[in-house]
């Protein structure tokens, strides 16, 4: 089986080419529960992860002129999540029935395409702590063209990543994940923990607290919890693979981790959505204030609906 590690040995030689000897679930069919938890995340991910990142690259579209810092990399997340969701038709096939190498190609592209997203995740967790905890840097930076010229350079880490992971040539290439996993993760802990403490300081008591940091502590709160919920698998357990048998590490602890850092595709969008105002669209509301106007309501009375955290 390959997940996002490497596991050539179970490749056999056809002349120039490796060729898996057995399919994923015919090498795993002695403890299926990983796979069947695995691939429901997935299937998860497709239908609900390709349409709330869709809504969310729309939605900071459409409010461009009026968007946050941290929006650009949130957008490029979404770009990338949105990629990655469109993986499971040939996932699940290639479990099931294919054997030949060039799907393990193209998977690993987009496994690797996904081990390095955490890294849009440390820039938006960074942008969010220098706002909150060096807000007079953060001005002086503000209007500054370095979140385009950082989005660059994690695309390019990203792709330099994806593709030497395709190709599959630099031995033990999988400890450059888990090294950066666990770099990116510590480092996500710190800032978020750093704006929680910042806030909490921030009056006598959480009751004194401004209601808008209030939110932003919340908000912050519920990041932690997906940052800890998707990313602490993996960190947990990838250190400690010399410590499992080869069939345990590659049919059960694997699915779990990247089960639940994989599934963050969906839970980030959706995460952004139920943060932000969604009003209905202007021709809805010019609509609903005519019908107002001849049934002699007022039109301030007329409901918008919105979801705050």
């Amino acid at each position: 089986m390959e997940m996002h590690n490497d596991t050539s040995n179970t490749l056999v030689l056809n002349g120039n080419v490796s060729v898996p000897e057995k399919t994923v679930y015919e090498m795993c069919s002695h403890m299926p529960a990983m796979i069947l938890l695995y691939m429901g995340m997935q299937i998860i991910n497709m239908f609900m992860g390709i349409p709330a990142n869709l809504i969310v690259l729309w939605l900071i579209h459409r409010n461009r002129s009026d968007s946050s810092t941290s929006d650009i990399f949130i957008w490029h997340l979404a770009v990338l999540d949105t990629f990655f969701c469109l993986i499971p038709p040939l996932e699940l096939a290639n479990m099931l029935y294919l054997t030949t190498s060039s799907t393990w190609y193209i998977l690993r592209f987009f496994y690797g395409i996904k081990d390095s997203s955490s890294l849009f995740l440390a820039c938006i967790c960074m942008d969010r702590y220098m706002a909150v905890c060096h807000p007079i840097v953060f001005s002086n930076l503000k209007d500054q063209r370095h979140r385009p010229v950082c989005a660059v350079v994690v695309w390019f880490i990203t792709l330099v990543y994806a593709i030497l992971k395709c190709l599959g040539t630099i031995p033990n290439f999988d400890k450059v994940f888990t090294v950066m996993i666990l770099a990116t993760f510590a480092f996500m802990l710190f800032c978020n923990i750093s704006i929680l403490w910042a806030l909490s300081q921030s009056g006598q008591g959480r009751d004194d607290m401004h209601p808008v940091k209030k939110r932003a502590f919340k908000m912050v709160l519920i990041i932690l919890a997906i940052i800890v919920f998707n990313y602490l698998p993996p960190v947990a357990l990838f250190p400690f693979q010399p410590y499992f048998s080869p069939d345990v590490f590659k049919c059960y602890i694997s699915f779990i981790a990247f089960g639940f850092m994989d599934i963050s595709s969906s839970i980030q969008p959706v995460l952004y959505l139920s943060n932000k105002k969604l009003q209905c669209p202007a021709w809805c509301c010019e609509c609903c204030c005519n019908k107002d106007t001849e049934t002699g309501t007022r039109p301030e009375s007329s409901t918008v609906y919105t979801t705050n955290a």
